[in-house]
């Protein structure tokens, strides 16, 4: 199982702020958002590729090649800005 947390703007577009997901196999970040996206909805654009969207493994930040093994978190969020 993998732990999902959305953070922001994400967690606004998709409706819920975490999830347990048990895909069939372990993969990469970018493999988890694409299952996801395939959901269709408001997750098709929440995790549109062309969207820039950060992603964290156990906490540390990600990259989309990063893998994500049962038993980790996977946080998606946008970039945050400041001023």
């Amino acid at each position: 199982m993998i732990q999902l947390r959305y953070f922001a703007s994400l967690r606004e577009a998709v409706g819920i702020d975490s999830e347990t997901l048990t895909p069939e196999r372990a993969g990469t970040v970018d493999q988890i958002r694409t299952l996801l996206q395939a959901r269709g909805g408001a997750w098709a654009e929440a995790l549109d590729p062309s969207r820039r969207v950060l992603a964290a493994v156990n906490q540390q930040m990600a990259r989309m090649d990063t893998p994500v093994e049962d038993g980790d978190e996977l946080a998606f969020f946008p970039p945050v800005t400041g001023g």
